[in-house]
């Protein structure tokens, strides 16, 4: 007799990543309660697009997602993975809905305390989503494509983008402060120990998983009595 298990590596994987995608909005959202800190780049012009048009964050975050698949698609001559079509979309919504359940702290000391915890939990959420190596995000799949390109280092590259999109969306309304640049000079730096951990955690969970269906693929022995 055999006992068949459904196998962990997928079902992993899809968990961390969904898991990293419910952190990355928490996060992001975090930093947005206390936004007369400036908040990352790229929210900034969100932020600036909602102050301007309406809508919401999220959706705002979901539209910029939009168009940059499709233009990296266009580049590329390849169809978005899965993964980045749903960290398009996922990233929006649970920004909105977090947006909807949490508050700005009254206090100064809450307001540090809520900026970082929130800088802290988008590293973690980012080095969780990636780890899977399900797909990028929109915006990692544009620095990729410029990168291509242009023929510079990713980290030029990288910081080009971030310095763009802040400045349009300041102009559009956005908030910029001290926390932009804390997290434009820092987050990279959290994201290179989450990233590496949450990938020894997945693998680990893996290998252990996979141990667990090995051993009860066996064929048990009636006469066994260890």
């Amino acid at each position: 007799m055999q006992w068949t298990l459904i196998k962990p590596k997928a079902w992993l994987r899809w968990s961390f990543f969904i898991v990293g995608l419910i952190l990355l909005g928490l996060g992001i959202s975090m930093t947005m309660q206390v936004k007369d800190f400036g908040i990352g780049p790229w929210d900034v012009l969100h932020y600036g697009l909602f102050v301007q048009f309406g809508l919401t964050v999220g959706t705002w975050s979901i539209i910029a997602g939009l168009t940059i698949v499709i233009i990296s698609s266009i580049v590329l001559k390849s169809l978005p993975q899965i993964g980045t079509i749903l960290n398009m979309v996922l990233i929006g919504l649970f920004i909105d809905l977090f947006n909807f359940l949490l508050t700005e702290p009254e206090w100064m000391a809450g307001k540090i305390l809520v900026f970082i915890l929130g800088t802290l939990v988008t590293a973690a959420g980012i080095g969780v989503y990636v780890a899977p190596n399900i797909g990028a995000g929109p915006r990692d799949s544009l620095m990729l494509v410029l990168t291509d390109a242009l023929q510079w280092k990713v980290s030029t590259v990288r910081n080009a983008i971030e310095i763009t999109v802040a400045v349009i969306g300041w102009l559009l309304g956005g908030p910029v402060g001290i926390g932009t640049v804390f997290i434009a000079l820092f987050l990279g730096t959290l994201v290179g120990k989450t990233l590496p951990l949450s990938k020894k955690i997945l693998d680990y969970l893996i290998k252990k998983g996979e141990g667990y269906e090995n051993l009860n693929k066996r064929t048990l022995r009636t006469n066994h009595y260890d």
